[in-house]
């Protein structure tokens, strides 16, 4: 007796497979990385990320109006920063007039529909590059907590639709909400970066910032003692279910394909966005594994995005944006 059901009717063809199909991808899912630096004219590609770059003020014009024509209608900013002006306060980090500030206006007066997030972490402002303040061979978490809450209110004057904290210090939620709503910032949003691991994924990423944690005596040589534990499933629900208690309003997983269990773990336990960064070491395993003929780059790259959206990411920051909807466009 031959069966009544046959699954594969459903994949006979791809017009059958397109109207069945569970994940859609669109332009709409991404929030796209993008790497400021001084200077003029400049388009630098980042040895370590294939085909990414870093943009000076005045080709970042340019680079957000493209975005813009594909459909790419979000941006997430960071700041090169320039060795002499980096300490262990990240003091330039509050500086009204600082490659971030006037990144976020760049942005805002090119396409005022843009939406800005900004990264809130002292790491590229640091000269230990550390996401918070060095004393005594520990990272201070009260002390650095002051001072995000100060950079993302410097964020938010300066035209930030969002701040996105990235630093994992405890508090700075509750701190940045209060400080927001204290100035009358009460519609900028924070989209907090909940659970992120002390990953080995993050090395392409440092050297397109030069953020790497200096090689200093007494200097802690990595970020675990701040940044979770990868061995760890359900403390990620707790920094997540504690960020949303302090005002978050968009939580994020970091990094992605080896956290995708901690993804849906997550989406179904809270009710507000959720965010995931496949970030610059997953972007770089692929292309050079495309390089060599290794992996088909296109196909590749289309299974890993819909796999992030299917275990529940509401919003995708991901270094393969442009490709991808150009791809399916």
């Amino acid at each position: 007796m031959y069966p009544l059901r046959r699954n594969r009717r459903l994949r006979t063809n791809d017009t059958i497979r397109n109207l069945v199909r569970e994940t859609i991808i669109s332009p709409n899912d991404f929030l796209v990385p993008l790497f400021i630096v001084e200077g003029k004219g400049i388009k630098q590609e980042i040895a370590s990320m294939p085909n990414y770059y870093r943009f000076s003020l005045d080709l970042l014009e340019q680079e957000v109006k493209a975005l813009w024509q594909l459909g790419l209608k979000s941006v997430l900013l960071f700041v090169k920063v320039p060795d002499n002006l980096k300490d262990n306060q990240g003091r330039e980090a509050l500086n009204a007039h600082g490659l971030m500030q006037r990144a976020i206006k760049t942005v805002k007066n090119t396409c005022p529909d843009m939406l800005v997030m900004t990264d809130v972490a002292l790491d590229p402002y640091s000269s230990y590059g550390h996401d918070g303040i060095v004393a005594e061979g520990k990272i201070v978490n009260d002390d650095t907590v002051d001072i995000l809450a100060e950079m993302s209110l410097s964020h938010a004057q300066a035209g930030a639709d969002f701040v996105a904290p990235s630093d994992m210090m405890d508090g700075r939620i509750l701190a940045i909400r209060e400080a927001l709503e204290d100035n009358g910032f009460v519609d900028t949003g924070i989209m907090s970066y909940s659970a992120k691991y002390a990953s080995a994924f993050y090395g392409p990423f440092r050297d397109a910032l030069d953020s790497a944690p200096a090689d200093i005596k007494n200097v802690p040589k990595d970020k675990q003692t701040y940044q979770m534990d990868y061995a760890n499933r359900f403390e990620a629900l707790k920094e997540t279910e504690m960020d949303i208690d302090e005002g978050a309003d968009i939580v994020m997983v970091k990094p992605g394909l080896c956290y995708l269990d901690i993804v849906r773990e997550i989406k179904n336990e809270v009710d507000v966005p959720v965010a995931v960064y496949q970030v610059s070491g997953e972007y770089a395993m692929l292309k050079a594994a495309a390089e060599k003929g290794w992996l088909d780059h296109d196909a590749v790259m289309l299974e890993q995005i819909t796999a992030i959206k299917r275990a529940g990411a509401d919003v995708i920051a991901s270094y393969f944006a442009k490709d991808v909807v150009k791809l399916l466009s």
